[in-house]
């Protein structure tokens, strides 16, 4: 009897990775002020784990985009959903509870001049309590001060310390309530190039850290350079281009590529 030889079993197809989690979509919004019309049908959106720098001149309405997204500001048309609920739609409490999710690292800093490095601290953590972790107070300030660098300033006050050190303040500030989502408005701003890169260097350390999802605002190219997963260019209201920095820098558009110059 002639034999026969089983077929070999077909190779098992990789499964592919699923997608991440889309926590941020801002769909087709635009704003104006009068005749200045600031974003014109703009739109991106912000996965999770992911660091997304929106790019644009100054005065080009990436700050009017975050405070769009954060609820200070409503526009007049499209929809912004954060972390799968529609800003507009929300109450104030309803506002107030996502506001807890999400993190903003101001321009400024803006911390409480009269309060010690402390103090800043435990604001964010006493409005937004939990109470499963009362009496860790002292735990979690110093936790975020480690993560930034700088737990020999805690009794400090802010005008104490240099411009570098009140921006990881203002970070440690923003990471001791853990954000699903962080936003940062222009991070390098008014920094020396050396400290700069340490603050650039500081995003991407939260980002693995925490696995974080954070929108950058910058103009600051070494700062798209060294924190980006991916970059929007913001020109004349629009989403103009979009890509990887190497991607974008590649690019033979000219409105692109003045960027990159």
């Amino acid at each position: 009897m002639e034999s026969t030889v089983p077929p070999a079993p077909a190779a098992a197809l990789p499964t592919p990775a699923p997608a991440a989690e889309v926590v941020l979509t801002v769909a087709g919004i635009s704003k104006s002020f009068g005749d200045n019309h600031v974003l014109k049908d703009f739109s991106l959106t912000l996965r999770r784990g992911e660091n997304v720098v929106v790019l644009g001149k100054s005065g080009s309405g990436k700050s009017v985009l975050i405070k769009c997204i954060i609820g200070l500001l409503k526009p007049d048309a499209g929809t912004i959903t954060v972390l799968g609920q529609p800003v507009a739609t929300l109450s104030h409490v309803a506002l107030d509870a996502l506001r807890a999710k999400v993190g903003f690292l101001f321009q400024s800093n803006a911390l409480y001049d009269s309060m010690t490095v402390r103090e800043n601290l435990l604001f964010p953590l006493r409005r937004h309590w939990l109470a499963d972790h009362q009496g860790q107070e002292d735990q979690l300030v110093l936790q975020a001060l480690d993560d930034v660098g700088l737990p020999q300033t805690i009794d400090q006050l802010p005008a104490e310390l240099s411009g570098g050190q009140r921006k990881r303040i203002a970070l440690a500030r923003t990471l001791i309530v853990p954000p699903e989502i962080i936003l940062y408005d222009e991070p390098t701003t008014g920094l020396d190039p050396v400290t700069a890169r340490e603050i650039d260097q500081l995003i991407r350390h939260v980002q693995q850290k925490y696995h974080a999802s954070s929108l950058i605002i910058s103009h600051d190219m070494s700062c798209v350079r060294l924190t980006s997963d991916r970059v929007i260019l913001l020109s004349e209201g629009r989403s103009y281009a979009e890509g990887t920095y190497a991607e974008l820098l590649a690019s033979t558009d000219p409105i692109v590529h003045a960027f990159f110059e």
